[in-house]
């Protein structure tokens, strides 16, 4: 491979890396063509860009980054390496989850870096699939902030119901007196 085609490489990769918050390191060696069209269109569904990449390049694209604890993922490229660019950190590990549940025995996770922290092995995917999302967090703490609320407002409606019927039920008392 000649040099400014690897220049070119490795600056696509940093483009990448500049471009998504999350990265996932996945081996999908040994997935024949149908698995693998299988799993380049769920990629592809769920905003996730998956590249086949040659370890010596990202490991240079990950030297060139300013963050540090990203470098540390290059003790994980080993063997065949994609990687899956996403910016939902928890999509890919969901993905992975999802496509050895349905019986592929790849991709298997060899690393990734997901909300500025680093994971490293398959063991870490249970974990990052129970990351939530940032829609995922604003939903949770917006339903947080609704109860009390809602709880007011029907306290309050309660009370104005209640309130409503029982000067009913005292007038006709009151005028009764009156009346006589």
């Amino acid at each position: 491979m000649k040099k400014e085609l690897k220049n070119q490489i490795i600056e696509s990769i940093s483009a990448n890396l500049g471009e998504y918050q999350h990265f996932y390191i996945v081996d999908i060696a040994g997935l024949n063509a149908q698995d693998t069209v299988k799993l380049r269109r769920a990629c592809f569904e769920n905003d996730i860009l998956l590249t086949v990449v040659k370890n010596t390049l990202f490991n240079i694209a990950l030297k060139n980054v300013e963050n540090e604890e990203m470098k540390t993922l290059s003790e994980v490229l080993e063997g065949n390496t994609a990687i899956m660019y996403c910016n939902t950190g928890n999509a890919p590990a969901k993905l992975i989850k999802k496509l050895l549940k349905d019986g592929l025995q790849k991709p298997l996770l060899k690393g990734a870096f997901v909300q500025q922290g680093v994971y490293v092995g398959a063991d870490k995917l249970d974990e990052l699939a129970a990351i939530k999302s940032k829609e995922e967090l604003i939903g949770d703490i917006i339903a947080m902030l609704q109860s009390p609320i809602q709880r007011v407002i029907s306290g309050l409606e309660n009370k104005a119901e209640n309130g409503a019927e029982a000067p009913a039920e005292e007038t006709p008392a009151a005028e009764a007196p009156a009346a006589e």
